[in-house]
């Protein structure tokens, strides 16, 4: 049996936006003080008038709640509740001030105005035509919305996603979906599989049904693409996919059939009998990165088979010329890079920090510059580019600004057709490159250039699918120089002598230099076994020890890395407690569990070629503006403007994963390295994360945990095909 209850939504304290689990305050007639109500709700605005079905439940710590089963809504009548219900922000065009002119001009009339009669809305000071037309466009979308939400609600879906259907469809959103639910996965970013499946099923799709056991092949597909893997091994890949969809056999290869032959996948026997793949020597692509794959493959051998456009020098008279320029001496390693960098078509160049790959890439600037060749420098992310602007004093840029990508022309306008003008091209930090940028970038470089990848092997791969640099080193096709000496001044410092024993399988010196030690106090290790005492200590050391001692800004220089992003020292938790410390106050804006204030530190979390950014581009929150419901972040100086329904792409970034620190240096690093992160514990991961810090590194945690890590050298298979092709 349910209660009933009536009232006017007063306040939101808290929703979330995927779900649309919500916690408010109602105001009763006849009640001084407001109720508290919790429930899904589609997207609750102040002031409209709920009629709710449920029970009254009480909570330990916060009293009496009444718990929605089920509700109605309608608009407010009273001229308060519309004043609210307009300034709640819901439309664009209406903040508290504009809704407080109106009501006061229309009082109760207002709602049937703005339905009926919207150009009487000039009467108000500050309202004109083309003020109209944007509330009236945005009063139209939000009954509509509304409309859309409903049906969505119904069949199992939070308000979250119900905009950004709405916005992709427009009023054919519920004629889609009722056709063809698992569209939504493949168009909308951050619909997944799961999802589209829970409304199909809804709506009486059969668990066989062609249609699904194909989006649940293609979701199998992308998921493992995101853990690295360029293609997976055809009978590993039926098994997963009977498994997740609880299908046949033959349900799964007719699907898979179907969409090789609509050409969404590639099917290839592989020509070679590796031990992996015996049972079945077949491999499932996606197709576009069977199209980069085999892109990448036969750009390289072109690059490598074509003559050099720049004039051959006589080596040994350049390398005296330059050791004298620049006042240095190059050691016998470094000598071998330069030479190769002179007389190769395609090299790369290997080695961990301080290992000198640097002043190579300089002397060989400064010879190529006495040429007048044409050169270009890049690299994946904004941060590695500018420390590549500041090291070789030579202006460098993203790969994807280098290959001006164009959101209105669709694509990279540098490509085959309209190569990039150089006769250099050097990419540093080349192991972060993934299978779809490399083919990308290859394309755009002009068969007569020299290509030097520079990078190091034995860090992170790439976050997205494939293992390019390895493969390319492994493949045997291009030249390649390990530089594996540590030079005299970065002996100095326990950073980078800590690096390398991580990387060779040796523990750190886990002990604070003295005084009188010639080595550096850059790297410290406080022992804590507690997962709660290892945050109180991250946060301490953040807003107040290493500030204190070293003089560090804790927004700006002192980067949080973790392995993982779910549990006590998870990204989640430590961006939620170092939000509470270091940036305190309400939020002014929420999407899904994730609350922003003014200053917030946070990152982009996927490539956003419109605006761009790109995945791992860190900024800071300038302005929150609710009136126009729109987040002003700033990137490296550049303003970028966000609307509300856009913060999905966007998370807190006090604290990162390593993956996601790729490419990047920070002046300080505090690490969490505990037996909670056991399944991820590797001695690449622990390794790429101690490099990014370049002045400061500091690991909280256990020995164990550590030992754990820096002995497991078992990187995680990714299926690629590239080292064969080129081989």
């Amino acid at each position: 049996m349910h209660d009933h209850l009536t009232g006017q939504l007063e306040s939101i304290t808290y929703t979330n936006t995927e779900n649309g689990f919500t916690v408010a305050k109602v105001k009763i007639s006849g009640r001084s003080d407001p109720v508290t109500i919790l429930g899904n709700l589609t997207a609750p605005t102040p002031g409209e008038i709920l009629k709710m079905k449920g029970e009254w439940t009480r909570h330990p710590r916060y009293g009496r709640q009444f718990k929605i089963a089920s509700y109605e809504t309608s608009t407010p009548a009273s001229v308060h509740g519309i004043e609210k219900y307009l300034g709640s922000g819901m439309i664009k065009g209406f903040g508290p001030v504009m809704a407080r002119r109106i009501v006061k001009k229309f009082g109760p009339k207002t709602l049937k105005i703005i339905d009926n009669d919207i150009e009487k809305l000039t009467e108000v000071d500050g309202i004109g035509q083309k003020r109209i037309a944007m509330i009236q466009k945005a009063w139209e979308a939000q009954k509509q919305i509304r409309g859309v939400m409903i049906f969505l609600q119904a069949h199992g879906v939070g308000s979250g996603y119900a905009t950004k259907i709405f916005m992709q469809y427009g009023q054919r959103a519920v004629a889609v979906v009722k056709e063809n639910p698992f569209r939504l996965a493949t168009d909308i970013h951050g619909f997944g599989f799961l999802t589209a499946d829970r409304i199909a099923k809804k709506l009486g799709f059969p668990a066989d049904s062609e249609l699904r056991v194909a989006a649940g092949i293609l979701y199998v597909l992308n998921q493992l693409a995101d853990e690295g893997n360029v293609f997976y091994p055809y009978e590993p890949l039926v098994a997963k996919c009977r498994e997740i969809l609880t299908v046949s056999r033959d349900a799964v290869i007719a699907a898979m059939g179907a969409l090789a032959l609509d050409g969404r996948i590639i099917i290839e026997d592989l020509n070679r009998s590796l031990a992996d793949y015996k049972e079945n020597n077949k491999a499932v692509y996606l197709a576009p990165l069977h199209v980069c794959e085999i892109g990448v493959a036969g750009r390289l051998q072109t690059l490598l088979s074509a003559s050099k456009t720049i004039r051959s020098v006589q080596i040994d008279k350049a390398l005296d010329w330059v050791q004298m320029q620049l006042s240095i001496t190059l050691a016998k390693n470094q000598v071998n890079a330069a030479r190769a960098a002179l007389a190769q078509k395609v090299l790369v160049i290997t080695g961990g920090p301080g290992t000198g790959k640097t002043t190579i890439i300089n002397a060989v600037l400064k010879i190529y510059s006495r040429l007048k060749v044409r050169t270009m420098l890049a690299a994946p992310t904004g941060r590695a580019a500018k420390r590549m602007s500041e090291a070789c004093r030579h202006s460098a840029r993203t790969i994807h600004r280098m290959l001006e990508f164009s959101m209105v022309k669709r694509g990279f306008q540098r490509n085959d057709r309209n190569p990039l003008e150089c006769d250099l091209l050097v990419i540093d930090e080349a192991s972060m490159i993934d299978t779809v940028l490399m083919h990308h970038l290859l394309k755009a470089v002009p068969t007569g250039a020299v290509l030097i990848l520079v990078g190091d092997v034995n860090q992170l791969p790439s976050v997205g699918a494939g293992n390019i640099l390895k493969d390319i080193i492994d493949s045997g096709a291009v030249t390649v120089v390990e530089l594996n000496e540590i030079f005299r001044q970065a002996r100095r410092s326990r950073i980078i002598v800590n690096a390398h024993k991580i990387n060779n399988g040796f523990l750190p010196d886990l002990v604070a230099p003295g005084p009188d030690d010639a080595l550096a106090s850059d790297f410290f290790f406080i022992q804590q076994e507690d997962p709660e005492k290892v945050v109180d200590i991250i946060l301490e050391l953040t807003k107040t020890r290493i500030p204190r001692r070293f003089g560090y800004d804790p927004f700006n220089d002192i980067q949080v890395l973790t392995p993982m992003h779910r549990g006590a020292i998870g990204a989640a938790n430590l961006n939620d407690r170092l939000q509470r410390e270091l940036n305190p106050g309400q939020d002014r804006v929420t999407r899904g569990d994730r609350g922003f204030r003014i200053h917030d530190k946070v990152m982009q979390i996927k490539n956003n070629y419109d605006k761009t950014v790109f995945n791992g581009d860190i900024g800071k929150i300038a302005r929150i503006d609710a009136f126009s419901q729109k987040v002003v972040i700033e990137f490296d100086e550049r303003e970028v403007e966000y609307g509300y329904i856009e913060l999905d792409e966007i998370v807190l970034a006090y604290a990162i994963s390593v993956h996601k620190s790729q490419g990047s240096e920070y002046p300080v690093v505090i690490i969490p390295i505990h037996t909670q992160h056991y399944i991820l514990l590797q001695r690449n991961l622990i390794y790429t994360a101690v490099t990014r810090g370049r002045k400061l590194v500091v690991i909280v945690g256990t020995p164990k945990a550590l030992a754990i890590g820096v002995k497991n050298d078992k990187i995680r298979k990714r299926h690629t095909y590239l080292k064969y092709r080129l081989a």
